[in-house]
């Protein structure tokens, strides 16, 4: 299973959920591998507590091996690295991505990271993908390697009209792209439970027919401790609500 979490606007959430569901994972004892490709590499902070010059190569040493392949070159290979966590795996992201972009896409280099993952499949039971905001190389490379879709929205009227458009743009990958690729649903995050316009929004979205998901995630100051910890909610307080609601959202996940 390849689960990758998209959205074009920032700020929703994106890698907070993908490292809470992937840690959860790994908590259940499925083995899980994160590969984060937002050149902020904020999953890459969040599991190991690493920025800067200390993050070890990953994806973007990659990235660069497809650049130099050929005859005499070997294939590319990732660099996996362990967390602090049991069952969990990182291919770590940094900064360097940026400056491969648009190398990558004059090679057309989209389809690679299907590829790779198609080769690691048999040691990980489970394989999520942190994207950065809107659709470029590498949130494209993720929808044409994954087989599943998340997408976070955070209760806001921007990001309900950048819902509808990363709806068509999900549905333009899996006509051009990627036929496997299912949306699972839409994944409300930042959810206010006394406040209007959260419940307001999201009555609105489920009278469109649009596929949220029935396990909202509150709003916690917990989520930002995590981050602080550099310690998933299932690590940092098994027991608080929010870890609870993410744990519910996990299991939905799995059927």
């Amino acid at each position: 299973m390849r689960r990758v979490i998209f959205n074009q606007k920032g700020g929703v959430g994106k890698s907070s959920i993908v490292c809470n569901l992937a840690a959860i994972s790994a908590a259940e004892g499925f083995r899980t591998l994160l590969v984060d490709l937002d050149a902020q590499a904020n999953a890459t902070q969040y599991l190991t507590g690493l920025t800067g010059d200390a993050v070890p190569s990953g994806i973007a040493d990659f990235f660069k091996q497809t650049l130099s392949s050929g005859p005499a070159h070997k294939k590319p290979r990732a660099h996996i690295h362990e967390t602090p966590f049991t069952n969990l795996h990182l291919i770590a992201a940094s900064a360097e991505l940026r400056e491969l972009q648009s190398k990558l896409e004059a090679r057309y280099k989209v389809q690679k990271l299907g590829k790779l993952l198609s080769k690691l499949e048999d040691g990980y039971d489970r394989v999520y993908l942190d994207t950065p905001a809107g659709l470029n190389f590498y949130s494209l490379s993720a929808l044409i390697a994954a087989d599943r879709c998340l997408i976070p929205f955070d209760c806001d009227s921007f990001s309900r009209q950048s819902l509808y458009k990363v709806l068509v743009e999900i549905e333009e990958v899996q006509a051009d792209h990627n036929e496997n690729l299912t949306l699972e649903g839409i994944v409300v995050n930042q959810f206010h439970v006394s406040a209007s316009l959260p419940k307001q929004l999201t009555d609105e979205l489920a009278a469109e027919g649009l596929p949220l998901l029935p396990a909202f995630l509150m709003s916690s100051v917990k989520m930002r401790e995590s981050h602080q910890a550099c310690k998933p909610l299932i690590n940092l307080d098994p027991t608080h609500k929010l870890t609870q609601q993410f744990q519910t959202l996990f299991q939905l996940l799995e059927g």
